[in-house]
């Protein structure tokens, strides 16, 4: 009997949907600094429930989250939340638009805005885009995105999975497998 509970605790591990958490540093090695496209640097990737961002700046600028309107009119004056310690790591904890811009006058005007689009997460499969294919594409059509549209494939270099993530995933296979050797013995 024990054999048995253990057997099917390990195997409700190993079935249990994984959820992939993705890690995008803003403006990838430039960081947040004036200079760099964001809207290029948005275009090709896909931010879901539980990623984050991260901004990497020097004391002459900030984040500040804030909504459609002070974004159009790049005004801090009323921000949803500021950042100021050069390293600011934001998870994205709901769908839909998020804006963010530099405070420091001028900044914002410069270039310095990035607007996002967070979709819900996909549960057991990575947020990170894909390297499209090097070689003929497979003649098996891919199933469509959440939102309806063709699937797109990009790279991102810095995007990766949360390294906590499989951590968890190895902690828990451990686990499992102590538990069923362990009562098998």
């Amino acid at each position: 009997m024990a054999k048995a509970i253990a057997a099917s605790f390990l195997v409700l591990l190993l079935a249990f949907p994984t959820v992939f958490a993705t890690e995008f540093q803003v403006g990838d090695t430039s960081g947040w600094s004036l200079g760099t496209n964001y809207a290029t640097w948005v275009s090709g990737k896909t931010f879901r429930v539980g990623d984050d961002l991260v901004f990497k700046y020097d004391s002459t600028h900030g984040v500040d989250e804030v909504d459609e309107t002070s974004y159009s009119s790049c005004s801090s004056s009323n921000p949803i939340k500021s950042y100021t310690d050069g390293n600011t790591k934001i998870s994205l904890s709901s769908t839909g638009k998020k804006y963010f811009l530099c405070p420091t006058a001028g900044h914002c005007t410069g270039g310095m805005k990035l607007e996002i689009n967070v979709v819900a997460a996909a549960s057991g499969t990575p947020s990170t885009p894909s390297t499209p294919p090097t070689t003929t594409p497979s003649t098996t059509p891919s199933p469509p995105s959440e939102s309806g549209s063709p699937a797109t494939n990009s790279t991102s270099p810095s995007s990766t999975p949360s390294g906590a993530v499989g951590a968890s995933s190895g902690i828990g296979l451990l686990l499992g497998s102590a538990l069923v050797f362990g009562f098998m013995a």
